[in-house]
């Protein structure tokens, strides 16, 4: 969580929102991709705004997105597969592959998505080039895949003290939020390690709890996915 935190101290105001690696393009039916298993946060926000974890809101939370997310799979215009995870030393490895992926994640969104804050080597805005390392295609079950999907969400509802303090914080002119609900989702070419499009949102929409949340969650997470075939009018 620490990451989320280090993003949030910006402005939301000047994020873009979805960053793809230049020259990187997806055809539909040319690809075989794995859906890493989502890392899924929820919980309330207390008065002061610390993070309170639920695990029944998690669990509710990872069910219902793990339905969204099937039902998308079949609409990204590739083979799409949910990752068998392994077990023991793999498992661990797989713990700190995704715990990569959310720091490269992290540090896309801070240092390039917020214009004010990005690197000198990140200014052009067709200057996409982060990486996990190729060894990233090693871990056990992504044989023969060519991409790997990683998804993470975090979301904090906001406590009925946390929302009485914005009242008055808002009569005092002092800006106090109620609720985090923000996102990411992002897709690594497993020849090369390389990230090739992310897509983040400090302020989605959809209570993760529900099926109808989750859904419109899916949508945002996945906004405009490499090789999705387009709507039909």
């Amino acid at each position: 969580m620490v990451f989320w935190l280090l993003v949030g101290a910006s402005s939301a105001s000047a994020q873009e929102k979805s960053g793809v690696k230049p020259g990187f393009t997806l055809t539909p039916g040319s690809a075989h991709i794995v859906l890493i298993r989502p890392s899924i946060q929820v919980g309330a926000q207390s008065t002061a705004g610390m993070f309170e974890p639920n695990a029944d809101w998690t669990v509710q939370a990872r069910d219902a997105l793990g339905a969204a997310l099937r039902t998308a799979e079949r609409q990204l215009g590739n083979d799409v597969t949910d990752y068998v995870e392994p077990a023991g030393a793999d498992a661990t490895l797989l713990s700190e592959y995704q715990a990569l992926f959310d720091a490269v994640a992290a540090s896309v969104i801070e240092y390039q998505f917020f214009v004010g804050n990005r690197l000198p080597t990140k200014k052009r805005k067709d200057q996409f080039d982060w990486s996990l390392g190729p060894d990233v295609a090693t871990l056990p079950g992504l044989a023969g895949a060519d991409y790997a999907l990683f998804v993470s969400t975090e979301d904090h509802f906001g406590s009925t003290g946390r929302k009485v303090l914005q009242i008055f914080a808002a009569l005092a002119r002092v800006p106090v939020t109620a609720g985090v609900h923000r996102g990411f989702a992002g897709m690594v070419d497993l020849r090369t390690g390389d990230l090739v499009w992310l897509n983040a949102d400090w302020q989605m929409g959809g209570d993760v709890r529900d099926a109808a949340g989750a859904e419109k969650r899916v949508r945002q997470l996945l906004a405009g996915f490499p090789g999705k075939p387009a709507a039909a009018p």
